[in-house]
């Protein structure tokens, strides 16, 4: 399918972020075993790096993995309008939208909105470190 994206091919900007599920009614202590394993490049405020997603978006990576073992991979996207979402396979009917990901700041402790599944959850970032 896709071949291993090596670090060298990647800008220093990059990193991987880990996102996991936030508090909310249904998981009041929130839910370790669900989230977004994110390869991203970042500016020095922890923002996606526009220019390095224009030039590297190949290597701009999503896995979203849940309890019980589902997984999705798919790339980070942007519409024309600046949108950021989350693409898995061709067409819209299964992008995730993230929430004002171009204004979020991934970094440790902060929270990230994702569309998903017609329900906006709350992921917090738990680590950005290099790949």
């Amino acid at each position: 399918m896709h071949s291993m994206v090596k670090v060298t091919d990647l800008t220093a900007n990059f990193r991987h972020v880990r996102l996991l599920r936030a508090r909310d009614k249904a998981h009041p202590t929130g839910e370790p075993s669900e989230g977004y394993d994110l390869l991203v490049p970042l500016d020095v405020n922890g923002a996606l790096h526009l220019d390095d997603w224009k030039t590297h978006r190949a290597f701009c990576r999503v896995r979203r993995f849940a309890r019980g073992g589902e997984e999705r991979v798919g790339r980070l996207e942007r519409t024309s309008e600046g949108q950021w979402y989350f693409d898995y396979e061709e067409g819209e009917d299964d992008d995730e939208i993230g929430f004002r990901l171009g204004e979020e700041q991934f970094t440790p402790g902060e929270y990230v909105s994702v569309w998903h599944d017609d329900v906006m959850r709350t992921y917090q970032v738990q680590q950005v470190e290099r790949p």
